[in-house]
């Protein structure tokens, strides 16, 4: 792969050459790293890649974004034992099979492909880690024919119980952090009734005594505490609603400024 990136020196970037196809001179001009295997990111969104080339020697690699491409297929990526965030949106794979071995996956964006059929998760079954998967983006403009069903998200949630978040949305059967809680609690309380002194179910109990609230002569040092306590989360409070502000600014600025201007959108969400 060396000799040929030599070869390829004189295109720009290494992208123009070998036809859409991942190089490692592509690989070592867009990380900067000189061997292939401590490559830990990687970005390769929209550069009209067909096939991936030698992407399977980047064996360290965690993140890495392919969206906006041409694939069909992703067979390097089989040995990416440690690949836990992967973005493989805006293509047109037909399967991803190939990810059946990359035990560590945990985060998948394969919305805007060309997967038909719930059978073409079933490879993922055995991802033991994998907890969030989006398969449609409609602020992108993408799906799959498989989400054509409205029954789908339950069937998703059928065959891969451990998913926690389906299409940005929390699951709200097993894999949901809110059900597990509701569990621990029902069980808790199962386990301890009520005792002798407490009061009987249903019996709402305050949670202190009364007239704790009252101001009583003695208690200005802690009137003046609370004072000051509730100045400071008045301006806390503003200070939070000036940065939802600039923050709801700053998201339109940047919805704006990625939205795809070609014909196939790319998905920006992980």
């Amino acid at each position: 792969m060396e000799a040929r990136g030599e070869q390829d020196g004189g295109q720009a970037g290494g992208q123009e050459g070998d036809a859409g196809q991942v190089t490692a001179q592509l690989l070592k001009e867009r990380t900067g790293e000189f061997a292939l295997d401590s490559i830990l990111l990687l970005k390769l969104r929209g550069l009209g890649l067909t096939e991936l080339g030698c992407l399977g020697d980047c064996t360290a690699l965690e993140w890495l974004d392919l969206s906006g491409n041409a694939l069909t297929h992703l067979a390097p990526l089989a040995g990416l034992r440690q690949l836990a965030v992967l973005n493989v949106s805006a293509n047109r794979l037909v399967g991803l099979d190939p990810l059946a071995s990359c035990d560590n996956l945990q985060s998948l964006n394969a919305a805007g492909n060309q997967l038909a059929g719930l059978g073409r998760l079933q490879c993922l079954a055995g991802l033991r880690r994998l907890e969030r998967l989006r398969l449609r983006d409609p602020v992108a403009r993408l799906t799959n024919p498989l989400c054509a069903s409205p029954a789908y998200r339950g069937a998703v949630g059928d065959l891969l119980p451990g998913l926690k978040v389906i299409d940005g949305e929390r699951v709200s059967g097993r894999g949901s952090d809110l059900y597990q809680l509701c569990r621990d609690l029902d069980s808790s309380l199962r386990r301890g009734g009520p005792g002798p002194g407490d009061a009987a179910p249903g019996v709402v109990q305050p949670w202190v005594e009364p007239g704790y609230w009252e101001v009583r002569a003695g208690r200005r040092g802690a009137i003046s505490i609370l004072d000051e306590a509730c100045r400071q989360f008045r301006d806390a409070l503003r200070e939070c609603r000036e940065l939802a502000r600039t923050a709801d600014e700053t998201l339109a600025r940047a919805e704006r400024a990625l939205t795809p201007r070609g014909d196939t959108p790319s998905s920006f969400v992980f």
